[in-house]
């Protein structure tokens, strides 16, 4: 998915007069626009090194509780980091898409963007990453739309077609591999009964999956190598969170590591997790 300069502008002037209205999804031509004809791609989790205990309240004993978070530019929810047994060959999850928005006090007049998807590798095995998910997008006009892609890293997201998404759709989103090097990625529109689905293959070589990390991730992912500027997402929780293994054994996110995003000295995330759900809402 390589696009020259002339045709990226081409694509954009032929785009311009047709500016997407509110909560409509973007279409292949409005998001090369949008990204000015250059390729959207989630990279695997950049850590700043950082970690912290962060204060918390037990949801059903109200006991007060203290979790360790490491910190990334780019990730930010739950991330099993070792299977417990075998390799991790599937994980799913669902989620109601929420309206996002321009973050109060944002100068910028541009496209704000964040992403909500689960996979399998990009942590502590950064060769390759089998993902699916939801993009969200917002402008300072008050407009907003949504794109569903799926991604073998390091090859680029490729947009789902005959699929709608809508802020407060409840989506399911599930990728499973059949071996190293191939699987398939899903998702479903339980609000409006739509499904689509992709089988996949490793795009080289040394793209094949370790299966050493389960996640399931709100992301400030990357276009044309830089990361786009990000949204106000509201919250994004994960339910039905859940990971299997080759062993046949199911896993949920009650014991992962928790990231939130930071960002300069800014903590732009928080996140809280349970026995089958992953909570990240966006702070600035």
């Amino acid at each position: 998915m390589h696009f020259t300069a002339a045709f990226a502008a081409a694509i954009l002037s032929a785009t311009t007069v047709l500016a997407a209205p509110q909560a409509m999804g973007h279409g292949l031509e409005a998001r090369m626009a949008a990204r000015r004809g250059l390729t959207r791609t989630s990279q695997p989790i950049q850590k700043n090194g950082r970690t912290a205990m962060v204060a918390g309240v037990n949801e059903t004993t109200n006991a007060p509780t203290k979790t360790e978070v490491e910190y990334s530019s780019n990730w930010a929810g739950a991330v099993i980091e070792e299977p417990p047994s075998g390799t991790f060959t599937a994980v799913s999850g669902k989620f109601t898409v929420p309206t996002p928005s321009v973050p109060s006090g944002s100068s910028g007049s541009g496209e704000y963007a964040a992403s909500a998807w689960v996979g399998i590798d990009g942590d502590t095995y950064g060769n390759a990453i089998l993902q699916t998910g939801v993009d969200f997008y917002a402008t300072s006009s008050g407009s907003y739309s949504f794109d569903c892609w799926y991604e073998w890293y390091p090859d680029y997201a490729y947009d789902f077609s005959g699929i709608e998404i809508s802020a407060g759709d409840v989506v399911t989103v599930s990728v499973t591999s059949s071996s190293s090097s191939a699987g398939t990625a899903v998702i479903e529109n339980e609000t409006t009964g739509q499904s689509v689905s992709k089988s996949l293959t490793a795009p080289e070589s040394s793209a094949t999956l370790g299966g050493q990390n389960a996640e399931w991730i709100v992301e400030d992912f990357e276009s044309n190598g830089s990361l786009v500027s990000f949204a106000d997402f509201g919250s994004v929780t994960f339910t039905d969170a859940t990971a299997k293994t080759s062993t046949g054994n199911t896993y949920d996110p009650s014991d992962a590591t928790v990231i939130d995003i930071e960002q300069g000295s800014t903590v732009l995330t928080s996140v809280s997790i349970s026995s089958d759900e992953v909570t990240v809402t966006y702070t600035g």
